[in-house]
């Protein structure tokens, strides 16, 4: 079920209700972040009531202990986690000795607004005490300019004098929600007026600790009173008396360095030279500065519906949400499946990023930024090597979530079963290739890892001499609500698709071979595979089967439960769902979105008509998948329904647990589902359309960058194509082909 708690809007997330039962999922919606470092919607001033106050850093995490009691060969040493960071924003505001505390203070007209045009977040309200009222108003950013600086302005004004006190600080005295024990993860290293630098504590995995700093100005009318510096905690005070609907302003602004780039005894200098750098200029400024960046984003890549305020709303949300996480400016980095909102899922990297992200930034960021992703994965190959040897395998397995390239998840259903995210390394690369037409990458780099990985295929099959073919047992496949099944017909389709797009390439640059010393007796062996894989099939029905005894199930639709069983992963327990028929997320339709282009229409209808019904999409990834599918089968509404329901999915909370922080890699489910999906793009072979308009829509419209071409694309009425940037086209609409030079104009099939 549904919860909408911000007013729809085409540029803000807003709401002018406040209510302590629903802060969580407040902070949650309005998180902000700059690629380099995020915080959720968390107050500036103190707030007694519940709360998840979290700021994280971009690369800064822990090896925190296994969080089982039980522990076998092969496991990973410890569950990698990214932890909560120094709180920055802090300022303790008292009126008349009374401490503003939203939990307590009486308030009126309060405004909350996330301006994602703009990239900054605003909060307004009045606080009244007896006859006097206070009104204040808070805007801060993470700049896109400066990566290391976060600016803040409260603005006050009362209608009677007051005693204002405002202390300005760095807490390091922040600890996990999700931590053993409440456990603190940071020691001091310097406290000192506006200064502080904590670093991570020792560990016993010999992983690298990190050290964070952070320097602090404040600029204000107000009297400075004092300083308080202590171990992880430094602040400065100050106070005045403000008249009668005098207004005072107060900005703070800090800068964030850490080890990941400079060298513990620069840390404080740098910091120092970066706050001198935007000291020369005011809050107005570095605010334009910022905003100008995000309107260069959104030039590319926003999406216009007309018709849909919520689906309008909800795309660029997601698009923010996700810009604000990663850009691919440090090719260190990944695409974390809570980014800068949350704990949950310890915050590292998942499979996520090549199974749904590279389509995305593909076509929306400049071809770098996905270069960037592809590399991150080559650089962590030896580590891939060694999660393969910890299993006994031979080749390179890329772990289910990893901070180093070294898996550090703990569940084995997940870390030794969900074996089909290796194969999605390979995938990334083929999309990469494929859309940008650069084969560099594939014939260097890209083989190294296809090579590794098809190795590892080659030797996790096993040759059932009873059947005659060759399998895979003990598989977690992409529906997590089944562990441990035999022949995965997703797993096995993924391990022969590996084989043979490795083997092709290393036919077409042979010379590669022998740098790779792949011998011909090795490609034979993958051919054998790839000839005899068994691929689950159900005759009557005409449907690949999801594994060998997915059918013995008692199988049922998702409408026969009732309302009180949603979501089942909070309602039912773990033993009920892995023995029901319900499917958690796309997993044979999974693999028809990846190889579309492998299947006919009529295969896609059936599998979908199949397992659709049966698809309870508790998986943030799932919808945007059927989405899809639904488009291409024409069923438009079903189509419809599912992007609301990926576009929607945070903002009006449909699994119950948007207050642990959003869904980040699945948000590019939304784009996926409106280009892919109700614009029907394919680049399989060259570039191709098939769009349709949603009833309710006026048009929708966006951009994609291919191959050097930029290009605006707008269903209404019509198609409409305009290339905007670049060399003239070849492209292919309703399966007839054109040129694009200047523009087309072609009538919407079915109007």
């Amino acid at each position: 079920m549904s919860k909408q708690l911000f007013q729809y809007d085409q540029w803000k997330i807003k709401t002018t209700s406040f209510d302590t039962q629903e802060r969580r999922l407040q902070e949650s919606m309005t998180s902000l972040g700059n690629g380099y470092m995020g915080m959720r919607g968390n107050f500036e001033e103190s707030y007694s009531a519940d709360s998840h106050r979290g700021t994280y850093i971009a690369g800064v995490w822990y090896p925190d202990k296994t969080r089982v009691g039980w522990w076998k060969n092969g496991y990973p040493n410890y569950f990698g986690k990214v932890i909560n960071a120094m709180n920055f924003i802090s300022l303790n505001i008292q009126v008349d000795g009374q401490t503003i505390d939203l939990a307590k203070t009486p308030i009126k007209d309060f405004s909350l607004e996330l301006d994602m045009y703009n990239g900054f977040l605003q909060r307004s309200f009045t606080a009244v005490f007896g006859n006097k009222e206070v009104q204040f108003i808070f805007k801060r950013f993470l700049s896109l300019a400066t990566k290391e600086l976060c600016a803040v302005r409260v603005e006050v004004r009362a209608n009677e004098s007051i005693d204002l006190v405002i202390e300005s600080s760095l807490d390091n005295r922040v600890h996990n929600e999700d931590a053993n024990y409440d456990e603190m993860f940071w020691v001091p290293v310097c406290a000192q007026k506006n200064t502080l630098v904590a670093k991570t504590k020792e560990n016993d995995f010999d992983i690298e600790r990190f050290s964070v700093c952070g320097v602090m100005k404040n600029v204000t009318a107000l009297n400075k009173e004092n300083d308080v510096v202590d171990d992880l905690y430094v602040s400065e005070r100050f106070r005045g008396v403000i008249d009668k609907n005098q207004l005072l302003t107060f900005d703070k602004y800090v800068i964030i360095t850490t080890s990941r780039d400079y060298n513990d005894k620069d840390l404080i200098n740098k910091a120092n030279d970066l706050l001198e750098q935007v000291g020369t200029s005011d809050f107005e400024h570095l605010l334009n500065e910022h905003q100008e960046q995000w309107h260069c984003r959104w030039k590319y890549a926003d999406v216009q519906i007309q018709g849909d305020l919520a689906a309008q709303q909800g795309i660029r949300f997601n698009l923010f949400q996700l810009f604000s996480t990663y850009y691919g400016e440090d090719e260190r980095l990944n695409i974390g499946p809570k980014g800068f909102t949350g704990e949950k899922y310890g915050g590292a990297t998942y499979w996520d990023t090549e199974a749904y992200c590279v389509p995305l930034y593909l076509a929306l960021a400049p071809q770098k930024v996905t270069k960037n992703l592809l590399q991150y994965r080559f650089n962590q190959l030896p580590q891939a090597f060694h999660n393969a040897r910890q299993q006994g395998l031979k080749g390179a397995l890329y772990p289910m979530v990893t901070f180093t390239g070294v898996e550090c998840h703990n569940e084995w259903e997940i870390t030794f079963e969900e074996i089909h995210r290796n194969a999605a390394m390979v995938y990334a690369i083929y999309r990469y290739t494929l859309y940008t037409g650069d084969t560099s990458y594939l014939e260097h780099q890209g083989l190294e890892v296809m090579t590794a990985i098809a190795r590892f295929w080659a030797d996790r099959v096993h040759y059932s001499k009873n059947k005659a073919c060759y399998m895979i047992h003990g598989v977690t496949g992409p529906n997590e609500y089944e562990n441990n099944v035999n022949n995965n017909w997703l797993t096995n389709y993924l391990a022969t698709w590996v084989l043979n797009y490795t083997k092709q390439t290393l036919e077409k640059y042979t010379y590669r071979q022998e740098q790779l010393q792949v011998t011909q007796q090795e490609l034979e062996q993958w051919q054998h595979i790839i000839d005899y894989m068994y691929y689950p099939f159900d005759e009557q029905r005409g449907i690949f089967i999801q594994h060998d005894t997915f059918l013995d199930k008692d199988l049922m639709p998702v409408s026969q439960l009732s309302s009180d069983d949603l979501p089942l992963n909070q309602n039912w327990s773990w033993d009920k769902i892995l023995r029901s028929c319900f499917i958690k997320q796309a997993d044979v339709l999974q693999g028809m979105y990846y190889f579309n282009n492998e299947f006919s229409l009529e295969q896609k209808r059936r599998n979908f008509e199949f397992y659709e019904p049966m698809t309870v999409h508790e998986s943030s990834l799932s919808p945007s998948i059927h989405a899809i599918l639904a488009a291409e089968l024409k069923k438009n509404d079903k189509a419809v329904e599912l992007y609301r329901r990926t576009s929607r999915l945070d903002l009006d909370n449909y699994n119950n647990d948007t207050q642990d922080g959003l869904h980040i890699t699945s948000m590019t489910g939304s784009w996926l589902a409106i280009v892919e999906g109700f614009a029907g793009m394919r680049t399989f072979d060259g570039l191709s359309f098939a769009p349709f308009l949603p009833t309710d829509w006026q048009s929708y419209a966006f951009n994609i960058n291919y191959r050097g071409r930029l290009l605006h694309i707008q269903v209404a009425k019509h198609v409409t194509i305009e290339l905007l940037e670049g060399d003239p086209l070849s492209l292919n609409v309703y399966g007839n082909t054109y040129t694009l030079i200047d523009q087309l104009v072609i009538p919407i099939e079915g109007e």
